[in-house]
C-alpha cells in the first residue's frame, strides 16, 4: 500500500471521519448497473443547474463514463457549460461564446466579445445571456448567436447571470454582478436597467435566488440579500472575508465559504449564522453543492469537504493532488468535480468513495454540467469534454 494512502487511512481511524483520495480504490459498481430509474434532466440551463444554485439534480449516472467527444477552443475554459434543447453553450478566454450540438460536439455558432468569457452562459427562453470581462452583458439568440442587445457595466463581469420572472409577469429580470461593485437587475427583453444595488467591493460570483430574494457575495466579505421586486437590500450577512464564488440557497438557508477557509450556514430571513465549518489550511474559491443531507465544497487544501447540513460537522473529505476550485455538483447519490491535478472525479455522496475518474491532462477549474446521462466539463488548455455511458 502506498505510504500516502497509509497515512490517510491512519488519519481516518484516528478521527472517525472518512477520508478518501485519488490513490484510493474505486468503489465496487452497484448491483444491476443497467441504470434503472430516471436519468438526470436533459437541460442544465445555467451555472449549477437551478436558480438557487444548489448544484443538485435528481436522477442517476452510470458508474462508468466514456469520452463521447471533445471540442477545442482557442483559450482556457474556466466557466461552466450550460445545456438547453440539445445545444451546449460555453465561453472561453479567447473572447468567444460557443454553441455546440450536444450529440456530436459539432460547432453551431460562435459570438465574439471584447474580453475573456469566464462566466457560464444563462439560457432562458430562446436567448442566451452571458457576461464578459469587457464589462458587458450580452443577449444572444440561442439559435444562431445573433446579438440582441448589450448592457454596459463599469467593470468586468466574471460570474454567471441568473434570471427570475418579473413581478408584473412581463418577462424576466436578468441578475448579474460586476466588478463595478454593483448587482444589476436588467430587463431580459430590452436590456434596459431596472435597478442596481451597490456593495463595497467586487462581485465575482453568480447571484442565487430563493422565493423572490437574491443573495450575492463579494470581496467586501458580505452576503447581500436583495428583494428582487424592489431592488433593495434587506439583509447583510457577515462572511468574515472575501467571498470569491457563489452562495447556494436551500430551505431558507444560505451556504457560502470565504477565502480564509471559513464556511457558514445562515438563515436567509434573519441573517443569523447557524454554524461555521473551519478546517485547517482550507481556502474556498468555489461554490458549494447542497443535497438533502450534506453540503459539498472544494478547497485549495486539495480536498472536497462534505459537511452535515444539520450540524456543520465533517462527514468526509476526499483528497486530490491539486487545488479544487471547480464547484462540485450532485446528481442523485454521486458528486462530480474537477481538480487542479487535471482530473474529473465522481465519488459517492454518502461516504466519499471514488467511483470514477478521468485524466484531462490540464488543470480543471470549471464546474461540471450534466445533461441527461452526459457529463460536460472544460479545462484550462481550452478543451471541452463530453462523457456518456460506457458501452
Amino acid at each position: 500500500m502506498p505510504r500516502a494512502l497509509t497515512t490517510i487511512l491512519a488519519f481516518v481511524l484516528a478521527t472517525a471521519v472518512m477520508c478518501t483520495g485519488c490513490d484510493g480504490p474505486d468503489a465496487s459498481p452497484d448491483a444491476g448497473d443497467a441504470l434503472p430509474g430516471n436519468p438526470p434532466p436533459a437541460d442544465w440551463p445555467m451555472f449549477h443547474a437551478t436558480p438557487d444554485l444548489r448544484g443538485f439534480v435528481p436522477g442517476r449516472l452510470p458508474d462508468k463514463l466514456a469520452l463521447a467527444w471533445t471540442f477545442e477552443a482557442a483559450g482556457p475554459i474556466v466557466g461552466a457549460v450550460t445545456v438547453k434543447d440539445g445545444r451546449v453553450f460555453v465561453g472561453a478566454d479567447d473572447f468567444k461564446v460557443y454553441a455546440l450540438d450536444l450529440a456530436t460536439g459539432k460547432p453551431l455558432w460562435s459570438h465574439t466579445t471584447e474580453g475573456e468569457v469566464k462566466a457560464a452562459p444563462l439560457a432562458v427562453g430562446d436567448a442566451v445571456y452571458v457576461g464578459s470581462t469587457d464589462g458587458r452583458l450580452y443577449a444572444l439568440a440561442a439559435a444562431d448567436g445573433a446579438r440582441r442587445w448589450t448592457y454596459e457595466t463599469e467593470d468586468k463581469i466574471a460570474g454567471a447571470a441568473n434570471a427570475i420572472a418579473r413581478p408584473d409577469g412581463a418577462g424576466h429580470v436578468i441578475l448579474v454582478g460586476s466588478y463595478d461593485f454593483h448587482l444589476h437587475g436588467v430587463d431580459a427583453a430590452s436590456g434596459e436597467a431596472l435597478w442596481k444595488v451597490e456593495t463595497e467591493n467586487y462581485i465575482n460570483g453568480t447571484p442565487a435566488l430563493y422565493e423572490g430574494r437574491v443573495v450575492v457575495g463579494g470581496c467586501d466579505g458580505m452576503l447581500h440579500v436583495v428583494d428582487v421586486a424592489k431592488g433593495k437590500e434587506t439583509t447583510a450577512i457577515e462572511a468574515g472575508a472575501y467571498v470569491a464564488a457563489s452562495p447556494a440557497l436551500a430551505d431558507g438557508r444560505v451556504y457560502a465559504g470565504n477565502v480564509d477557509g471559513r464556511f457558514l450556514c445562515a438563515d436567509l430571513a434573519s441573517g443569523a449564522v447557524r454554524w461555521r465549518y473551519e478546517p485547517e489550511e482550507a481556502e474556498f474559491f468555489c461554490s458549494p453543492a447542497v443535497d438533502e443531507a450534506a453540503v459539498y465544497i472544494g478547497s485549495r487544501d486539495k480536498r472536497v469537504h462534505a459537511i452535515d447540513r444539520a450540524t456543520g460537522k465533517a462527514r468526509w473529505t476526499f483528497a486530490t493532488r491539486g487545488e479544487v476550485d471547480s464547484s462540485p455538483v450532485v446528481v442523485g447519490d454521486r458528486v462530480l468535480f474537477g481538480s487542479g491535478d487535471g482530473r474529473l472525479y465522481m465519488v459517492r455522496a454518502d461516504d466519499g468513495r471514488q467511483v470514477w475518474a478521468y485524466d484531462l491532462g490540464a488543470r480543471v477549474t470549471a464546474s461540471p454540467a450534466v445533461a441527461g446521462r452526459r457529463v460536460l466539463v472544460g479545462s484550462e488548455d481550452g478543451a471541452l469534454y463530453c462523457f456518456g455511458p460506457a458501452k
